[in-house]
C-alpha cells in the first residue's frame, strides 16, 4: 500500500489515539497519520477526509460509532473561534491539554516527563475579558477556523452577554456614522467587568472624526474607543480607551496600591478568573532577592505586581508601541523599583551587561527567536521563568535551555481558554 492511501472526499472508520497540538486528534489508517476534528481519544468514528498529503491527512468526524464517556453536546458550530473542544467534558479537556504539553516535551524537547502536568481550570462561561471580533456591516462575530466566514460569538459563551450586546450596539452605531469604515474591533474589560473599552481597526483608506467616534462610543456605553488610520497612522480617540484593575485584584490580595491600566490596543492576558493565579505562580517562582528581568513585559502584568510585592529591582522590556506606553504609565507609581525599557528583546539583550537573578519571559506564540534565546542563555541568570501560550515552541525553547546547562525544575499549566485547544504553561528552569 502506498503512502497516498487516502484521498479527499473519502470516508473511513478509525480509532482515535491521542490529542495533537492545535485541536485535532490523531488516528492512523494503513500507517498514515490522520488529524481528526470533533473526536475524543478512545472513540471509534467515521471520518471524512478533507485533505490528503504524502504522510498526513486531515479529516472531520462524520459519525461516532463508539462514543467516549467524556462526550457531551458541544457548540452547534465548533469551528466558530473558541469551541473546538466544546464537545468534551471539561475535566477531560484539562487532561488532554496536560497530555499535549507532555507530548511536545517528549517529541520536540527530547525531554520526557513522567508525571501528568497539573492544569488549573477555569469557569467555562464569561471568562474572556479581551477579544477581537470581526465586523461586516452591522454583523459582528468571530471567524470560523481558517476562513473569513463570520460566525456568531454569543453561543461560544466566552464573552459576557452584556459585552456582546455592547459590541453589537457599537457596530450598529458606527455603521450609521460611517458605513463600511470598521473591519474589526478589539474589546477589553477589567476583571470586574465594570470598565469596557475598544480599539477599532479601520478599512484601508478609511478615516473617522472624533465627533463620530464619540457618538458611537456613547451609544454603546464604552468607557472609551480608539481607532488608528492606516494612511496617516493618526490615532483618534473618544473618551478614555483604557481599563484597569487594582493591584490587589491582580495579586489576589498579596499586594496593594496602584492599578494596572491598559489600552484596548495593548496585549493583555484574557481570562478574568485565572489572571491572579497566573500572576501568583510567576511571583512564587521568583526569589525574594536580586534583580528580576521581565522580557516581553507587555503592560507590566508581572513586573508591576512584583514591585508592589516588595521586589526592589525589576527591569521590564517591551517592544510594542501601545503596550510599552502602558508599561511606562503602570511603572511610574512604582519607580524606581520598576525600570521600563521600550525596546525589542534582541536589542536589549545585545546591550545588556551582567546577569539578573531571575529572568521572566512571556513571548508571543512563535516563542523566542534564536538570537534572543542565544543571548538569554549567555546571560547565565540562575533562574528563568518561561510563560508560554504554545506547547511546541515552549518545548523547542526548553531544549535550547537544557542544552545550555539549565534544568527544568517545575512545569504547570493554566486553562486560560476553556473549550479550545489553547493552554498557558509556566516552566521554571535553574542552572544545574
Amino acid at each position: 500500500m502506498t503512502a497516498m492511501s487516502l484521498a479527499e472526499g473519502q470516508q473511513i472508520e478509525v480509532r482515535i489515539e491521542k490529542p495533537a497540538s492545535g485541536g485535532r486528534m490523531i488516528a492512523r489508517h494503513l500507517g498514515q497519520v490522520v488529524l481528526v476534528l470533533g473526536a475524543i481519544p478512545g472513540e471509534r468514528v467515521t471520518i471524512w477526509i478533507e485533505r490528503a498529503e504524502k504522510r498526513l491527512a486531515y479529516a472531520t468526524t462524520r459519525e461516532v460509532i463508539d462514543a467516549s464517556p467524556d462526550r457531551r453536546d458541544g457548540v452547534d458550530d465548533p469551528l466558530c473561534g473558541g469551541a473546538l473542544y466544546s464537545h468534551i467534558r471539561y475535566e477531560r479537556q484539562l487532561a488532554l491539554k496536560s497530555e499535549v504539553i507532555r507530548d511536545a516535551f517528549a517529541r520536540l524537547g527530547k525531554h520526557p516527563i513522567e508525571d501528568a502536568i497539573p492544569v488549573t481550570g477555569s469557569p467555562e462561561e464569561g471568562y474572556r475579558m479581551r477579544a477581537r471580533l470581526h465586523v461586516h456591516g452591522t454583523r459582528v462575530g468571530f471567524y470560523r477556523e481558517n476562513t473569513h466566514q463570520l460566525c456568531d460569538a454569543a453561543p461560544t459563551k466566552q464573552l459576557r452577554p452584556d459585552t456582546i450586546a455592547a459590541v453589537q450596539g457599537f457596530a450598529a452605531a458606527m455603521q450609521q456614522e460611517q458605513p463600511g469604515a470598521m473591519t474589526s474591533i478589539a474589546v477589553a474589560e477589567n476583571i470586574a467587568a465594570d470598565e469596557r473599552a475598544a480599539h477599532v481597526e479601520l478599512a484601508p483608506g478609511a478615516g473617522i472624526e472624533p465627533e463620530r467616534l464619540e457618538r458611537a462610543r456613547a451609544s454603546a456605553g464604552f468607557r472609551g474607543v480608539s481607532a488608528r488610520e492606516h494612511s496617516t497612522g493618526r490615532l483618534v480617540t473618544a473618551g478614555a480607551p483604557d481599563v484597569g484593575d487594582p493591584i490587589d485584584a491582580v495579586t489576589a490580595g498579596r499586594a496593594a496600591g496602584g492599578t494596572i491600566r491598559r489600552h484596548a490596543e495593548s496585549f493583555f492576558q484574557g481570562n478574568r478568573f485565572l489572571l491572579a493565579p497566573l500572576v501568583a505562580a510567576v511571583a512564587d517562582a521568583v526569589p525574594d532577592e536580586g534583580e528580576v528581568l521581565d522580557l516581553y513585559a507587555g503592560v507590566g502584568l508581572f513586573s508591576v505586581p512584583l514591585a508592589a510585592m516588595g521586589h526592589l529591582e525589576v527591569t521590564a522590556v517591551e517592544g510594542d508601541r501601545a503596550s510599552g506606553a502602558d508599561l511606562r504609565e503602570n511603572a511610574r507609581a512604582h519607580a524606581p523599583r520598576v525600570r521600563p525599557h521600550i525596546s525589542g528583546v534582541e536589542d536589549y539583550l545585545a546591550a545588556r551587561r551582567g546577569a539578573p537573578e531571575t529572568v521572566i519571559v512571556d513571548p508571543p506564540r512563535t516563542g523566542m527567536s534564536k538570537d534572543a534565546m542565544d543571548r538569554l542563555a549567555r546571560l547565565r541568570a540562575p533562574r528563568i521563568v518561561y510563560v508560554s501560550c504554545d506547547p511546541p515552541t515552549l518545548a523547542r525553547d526548553a531544549r535550547r535551555l537544557l542544552d545550555s546547562g539549565y534544568r527544568l525544575i517545575s512545569l504547570r499549566a493554566f486553562d486560560l481558554f476553556p473549550n479550545t485547544p489553547h493552554v498557558e504553561s509556566v516552566a521554571i528552569f535553574s542552572l544545574a
